[in-house]
């Protein structure tokens, strides 16, 4: 059945236009909107008002009364009368003296039910902030706010910090309260990988409502706004109790979620150095920053022991920062001595990082991480950081000599692998005592090196996941003496293990997931197979039959056999990858 046949053509006109809008913007509401769209259609009885319509699956009072809005509007605007409200005209009509007669007779009468409270957020809260930000964009508007644009509009509004956490061992920012304006569906997000932001109709309602009660408070204090949306509608603010003030936000607990996933664009392709984007580099002069120690908050002694690293790290006069860092566990960073320096010149947060980082080992867990895989992983991403700086450190613990034994040769290998083809520094200790004195030491000897400088940040705007490496080889070849930097929260949402991976970093890591796929080996075989999708298609090409299935397995070795040393594929390595690769 078309829509225009429909028993109630103009109101399911209006639930089609919000069901169309729930869907563009992957709205939770599609759900509600179309349940509601296919009842009101199928329903064959002619409403006079929309109340009537909570008979019908879909339609509770919150949609009633949207559409009754809409439909004053309408009858306003074409001159037509208004359809009473069939409560109303039973309260008004006969019916009233046979409610007052049943009063009369003793019957209690039905308690009236509250009116919802009207959300409002508390005053320079991070939801307040981002809905302020978010006003003052043209509701027209075809595209939001990126999530770079909306933290420095809002965080002039908001007490708290959008970019760095307010208790270095938290992981939640004032950015979290984003989460809750889009499950009450007040804010709807679109666009990936780059994530725009703006208001719905209900959280253009809420920025009225903040507007009058801050105007009333503080008149100074709010931003300019788009006066082609009015907020006349919105009730005034004595109307709106105090309880609804309290922010309905319940921090989410702590976790390995990469709280700066949206800080750097996944975006073009770098085809050359002239397509590599100029800038002018934000420039911190010396004595307008520190440098500090920031240590993994993993780095423990023992379960029972969580704070001993830090501790005594403390004694030795470096009080680190506590972080759950996303690559390495020690890095180090300059931190501004004005917080807000670099959200005002192009950065986020208060924190530069510097080209120093270290990865602990003790060499039990050396061991595992060989057996496991994790150990080439971690190099890999490790060399994508674009720091230049890398420290293994490996504590070499007392072990059972005939564990050790079995495993030596291999520990032996991937040290020296380590050392000459990635280049990293190997610094032994014998315990963890030890690694703390060094670091002591690393710490003290960086702020010589680093505070009597100037700091050449890039500005994030400038950098995505593809430009990053190939903008800071091209600064380094063409200014080898001059150091360049990024923010704290631009590189952890760079060297985050999911966030901004381009295609050729999945396809490596799915080839070294195969035991003995070393990160030589799987870029020889990305060289010759660019893609996952070549690589299945050179194994269907071998055929099925019993001569295919050989070819499949000595594929890799075949193409493979005239390297040397630790890029050759063995035809046993070879038939492992083909099993997975090519089902031989």
């Amino acid at each position: 059945m078309a829509d225009d046949e429909c028993a109630n053509p103009l109101l399911l006109s209006w639930v089609k236009e919000w069901l169309d809008t729930a869907r563009e913007r992957n709205s939770k509401g599609v759900t509600t909107y179309n349940q509601a769209y296919k009842s009101l259609k199928a329903c064959p009885i002619a409403f006079t008002h929309p109340s009537e319509l909570k008979q019908l699956r879909g339609f509770g009072p919150k949609l009633c009364d949207r559409l009754t809005d809409l439909l004053k509007k309408h009858c306003a605007e074409n001159g037509l009368p208004m359809p009473e409200h069939p409560g109303l005209s039973k309260k008004t009509g006969t019916g009233g003296d046979a409610q007052s007669g049943e009063a009369a007779g003793g019957a209690k009468t039905t308690k009236k039910a509250k009116p919802a409270k009207a959300y409002v957020p508390t005053y320079r809260s991070g939801a307040y902030a981002l809905v302020l930000a978010l006003s003052t964009m043209d509701p027209e508007a075809p595209m939001g706010m990126t999530k770079a644009e909306l933290i420095e509009t809002a965080q002039p509004h908001c007490d708290a910090s959008f970019s760095a956490p307010s208790d270095p061992t938290k992981f939640y920012t004032a950015w979290n309260s984003m989460k809750t304006l889009v499950q009450k569906e007040l804010v709807y997000e679109r666009g990936r990988p780059l994530k725009r932001y703006a208001l719905t109709d209900e959280g253009w309602d809420v920025a009225g409502r903040i507007r009058q009660i801050t105007e009333a408070r503080d008149p100074q204090s709010l931003p300019a706004h788009s006066a082609s949306r009015s907020v006349a509608a919105a009730p005034a603010p004595t109307a709106v109790r105090a309880e609804s003030l309290a922010l309905e936000f319940e921090p989410p607990p702590p976790s390995q979620q990469n709280i700066y996933e949206d800080v750097v664009a996944n975006e073009g392709h770098i085809a050359s150095d002239g397509s590599l984007p100029s800038f002018a580099p934000i420039r911190l002069p010396p004595g307008s920053f520190t440098v500090h120690l920031v240590l993994d908050v993993r780095e423990v002694r023992a379960k029972t022991d969580r704070d001993y690293m830090q501790e005594e790290l403390a004694k030795k006069g470096v009080k680190p920062i506590m972080r759950s860092l996303e690559l390495g566990d020690v890095l180090w960073v300059a931190k501004c001595n004005d917080p807000g320096l670099l959200a005002r010149s192009g950065a986020e947060g208060d924190e530069v990082v510097l080209d120093w980082i270290a990865e602990r080992k003790r060499l039990d867990d050396l061991i595992g991480s060989i057996k496991d895989g994790r150990f080439h992983e971690q190099k890999f991403r490790l060399r994508r950081s674009g720091v230049r700086n890398v420290i293994y450190l490996i504590e070499e613990i007392h072990m059972d000599s005939n564990q050790y034994l079995k495993y030596e040769e291999a520990v032996q290998s991937a040290i020296a692998s380590t050392q000459v083809v990635n280049g990293f520094f190997i610094k032994r200790t014998q315990k963890m005592d030890d690694t703390i004195r060094y670091l002591a030491r690393m710490t003290s000897l960086l702020k010589k090196q680093y505070e009597s400088k100037p700091l050449h940040v890039i500005p994030t705007k400038v950098i995505s996941a593809q430009n990053y490496l190939p903008l800071l080889n091209h600064l380094r070849d063409k200014e080898p003496t001059t150091s360049y930097h990024v923010s704290y929260p631009a590189f952890a949402s760079l060297v985050s293990k999911t966030d901004m991976m381009t295609l050729r970093d999945l396809y490596l890591k799915m080839l070294m997931c195969t035991k003995g796929v070393t990160g030589e080996k799987a870029l020889e075989i990305q060289k010759r197979w660019k893609t996952p999708y070549d690589f299945v298609k050179a194994f269907e090409a071998c055929g099925s039959d019993e001569l295919g299935r050989k070819r499949k397995r000595e594929l890799v070795s075949n193409k493979m056999n005239h390297l040397i040393g630790r890029k050759k594929v063995a035809k046993a390595l070879s038939q492992k990858i083909a099993e997975v690769w090519g089902d031989a």
